[in-house]
């Protein structure tokens, strides 16, 4: 009986063994697979380089370059104003930290709001229908303008009279509407058997959008969420129409002092390069979600 089951166990090997060998066939396809994914490689990378060295001629060859490189790509005025603006671009990281957490607090209550059907909170379900209304239809600057210079002039005891954080309330009431609105839409992108099966089990209603659908909706919206952050971290630029001296705002002080408009060009290197991490994040998790969905996940 031992020999036998050693029999058996090398014929289980065997036909693993063979199950797991690739055909001819499929190294083919491996190969195929490979080849056309170096040529494509390559035409992308030769045709990208083309077009970029066409762009590069046209511009370099254009009649008043010697002047747009004085006034816009100075290396001298870009390497002594760079220090400044920097120092200034802290403001902003801070800014964007803050009103990131403050906005994501504010969304969540209000799409949870809107979705929870208990008759008695219909009066703030309304509330929360007309903010979201309202702040996704206003331009964030003039929301910006509004707080900055209104709630000061009210003269209320108890009101923020701090620029840095009457910005942050004007950036959290405008964009916390925006992510309201997606955050509500991943939770009603969760299918209703989500909802029945934990009240099957007997979850509250609470419970069960605490537990079993908020987790699902959060990680559905995650890739636009961060989408609409890269816009906060842009819109940060706009509270030096209130007086903070961020780095938009120290590179226009730069700009009318010396009469260049390179310090401009610096401020927009700093947020390209602050911003581009967080985009591609974006992407990888939205083509990642993509895969999950289609049920090919690497």
């Amino acid at each position: 009986m031992a020999v036998g089951g050693h029999r058996r166990a090398g014929a289980g090997l065997t036909v693993l063994s063979t199950i797991h060998t690739p055909s001819e066939r499929q190294l083919e396809r491996e190969r195929y697979r490979r080849n056309r994914a170096l040529r494509r490689g390559t035409v992308a990378a030769v045709s990208t380089i083309v077009v970029f060295v066409l762009l590069a001629l046209v511009v370099l060859n254009a009649p008043g370059w010697e002047r747009v490189q004085r006034t816009f790509f100075h290396w001298p005025d870009a390497r002594e104003s760079a220090p400044q603006i920097i120092e200034a671009f802290w403001l902003n990281v801070r800014l964007f930290l803050v009103a990131e957490v403050i906005i994501l607090a504010v969304a969540l209550a209000v799409a949870v709001v809107r979705v929870v059907p208990a008759p008695a909170l219909a009066p703030i379900r309304l509330i929360a229908t007309v903010y979201t209304d309202v702040f996704r239809g206003t331009p964030t600057l003039l929301v910006v303008l509004l707080v900055g210079f209104g709630v000061p002039a009210l003269n209320l005891t108890g009101l923020p009279t701090s620029l840095f954080w009457l910005g942050i309330i004007a950036l959290s009431l405008s964009y916390g509407a925006y992510v309201a609105e997606v955050i509500r839409a991943g939770i009603l992108s969760v299918h209703p058997t989500q909802w029945a099966s934990g009240r099957a089990l007997g979850l509250s209603y609470g419970r069960t959008l605490r537990h079993v659908v908020l987790p699902q909706a959060l990680r559905r919206v995650t890739p636009p969420l961060l989408n609409d952050f890269v816009s906060l971290q842009k819109d940060t630029a706009l509270l030096s129409t209130i007086g903070l001296v961020e780095a938009l705002r120290q590179a226009n002080i730069i700009a009318n002092r010396d009469f260049v408009f390179t310090p401009l060009v610096v401020t927009a290197v700093i947020f390209v390069a602050a911003t581009v991490v967080l985009a591609r994040f974006a992407d990888w998790l939205t083509v990642r979600s993509l895969r999950r969905e289609s049920g090919v996940v690497r």
